[in-house]
């Protein structure tokens, strides 16, 4: 199959400007005609959101680490599919990644070798002159699988500044391609998962505008563009896609149930699944038409009253669990327990179709990626079957209940494999977000 044109915009580490570049860009060259795509680097759920608000085109991750090197090639070649180019943000830093065989680590460098994008290096200058150039050399001859093609400085924050940095970066034989002043204006709202999600921010379109303005008044968007490459071309095989829960897959979709990868939707309506979304927070059952219920992660933290008080979502939803399969993860796993206790300490009563409860009073980060075993037969497949996810939350189980474990799960950090999640009946859970098989399911 033929790859699309694309660029990597990275960074030496998180915070370097990354977001606020891939958006302005997206936006800038989507109003100028450019068929462009978005893309992101690893398991960040909430970017790709923001990258289709952008562009108006879906943008599916990209993990090196969750996603066999087929499926990266696949979904590349699928995100990219009729577009003059995409751009794909990177994560954190361009070499930072997990320990795993090359290739293999979910780093924003691993994409961009395995897919032959070239990279453009967002630095984020303030605090620093001359050194700069050293970061970026450095980060030019770390990994001779990658081409480092140019550079965007940003913060800048004089003329003098920008002389000093680019009369260096001229050693290091890199095209300087932007210098971005400070800019907090066009900092995007955040909250304890990262960033507001894309629905729920408020005048996104001007924001997103006034990114793209932003970067028309400083990035030179030909020479950009123009650094660009095809990847590299692959043999197709049979598509080796997650397979649905269902045929027809009831999908809680609202501000407290959002966290949902776009690729595994995508593949599941490839497969001829049909979605079928209702909202907890509007009281609303699962649709009864449904074969199977999907409650992905999200804020039910900041909702536990309304969701508590959703009578008829929470009838319906055991009613549901009766007869078909339910399974939730990570907020939606929160609500399938017993209870779940808010930041300000108050107890909602939940579902109750799993013994677990929860609390975000007192947070926790619990972050990293998971290789899961299941151990029993569920609508995502036999006992045995590997799935890799991603977990990233600061809720805590303050009581795991009596059901059977969902899975055993490993880390990527050789630390002892422990049982998770919940299983019971019809019903799974877990707080990790499910990002592909480990190994294929037809």
């Amino acid at each position: 199959m033929t790859m699309p044109r694309g660029l990597v915009i990275a960074g030496p580490r998180s915070g370097s400007g990354k977001t606020t570049v891939t958006l302005g860009l997206l936006r800038a060259l989507s109003r100028a005609g450019v068929k462009v795509a978005g893309a992101k680097c690893g398991p960040d759920y909430i970017d790709p959101a923001f990258h289709a608000r952008a562009c108006g085109r879906p943008s599916f991750n990209l993990d090196s680490w969750a996603m066999e090197p087929e499926m990266v090639r696949r979904l590349a070649a699928r995100n990219g599919a009729g577009c003059d180019l995409v751009l794909c943000e990177g994560l954190m830093g361009l070499f930072d990644g997990v320990p795993a065989p090359q290739g293999r680590s979910g780093s924003t460098a691993d994409i961009a070798a395995a897919l032959g994008w070239p990279v453009v290096l967002v630095h984020d200058v303030s605090g620093q002159a001359q050194s700069a150039a050293a970061q970026i050399a450095g980060c030019a001859a770390f990994d001779p699988r990658i081409k480092l093609a140019g550079v965007i400085l940003n913060r800048v924050g004089s003329d003098r500044h920008r002389r000093l940095v680019a009369s260096a970066l001229d050693r290091v034989g890199l095209p300087l391609l932007a210098a971005l002043p400070k800019a907090p204006q066009l900092a995007l709202p955040e909250r304890h998962l990262g960033l507001v999600q894309a629905e729920e921010t408020a005048d996104l379109d001007q924001r997103l505008d006034a990114m793209a303005d932003f970067a028309g008044q400083h990035i030179a968007m030909g020479p950009l563009v123009d650094l660009a490459r095809d990847g590299i071309g692959f043999e197709a095989s049979p598509a080796a896609l997650m397979r649905p829960p269902g045929q027809r897959i009831a999908l809680a979709r609202d501000e407290a149930f959002s966290f949902i990868y776009p690729h595994l939707l995508d593949g599941w309506r490839q497969q001829g699944a049909e979605i079928l979304p209702f909202s907890p927070l509007r009281d609303e059952a699962p649709p009864e038409a449904a074969d199977a219920c999907w409650l992905p992660g999200g804020y039910p933290e900041l909702h536990g009253h309304r969701l508590a008080a959703a009578s008829h979502f929470l009838g319906g939803l055991r009613a549901f669990a009766e007869t078909r399969p339910v399974h939730g993860e990570c907020g939606g796993y929160m609500v399938l327990g017993k209870s779940l206790t808010d930041a300000e300490g108050t107890m909602h009563a939940m579902a109750g179709l799993l013994s677990v409860t929860t609390s975000f009073a007192k947070r926790k980060l619990h972050l990293g990626y998971r290789d899961a075993e299941l151990l029993g037969p569920t609508c995502l497949g036999p006992a045995g079957t590997r799935l890799r996810g991603h977990e990233f939350h600061y809720a805590s189980v303050t009581d795991s209940g009596d059901d059977p474990p969902f899975a055993l799960v490993r880390t990527a950090y050789d630390e002892p494999a422990a049982p998770v999640g919940s299983w019971r009946g019809h019903v799974t859970g877990t707080f990790f977000h499910l990002i592909a098989a480990s190994q294929h399911l037809a």
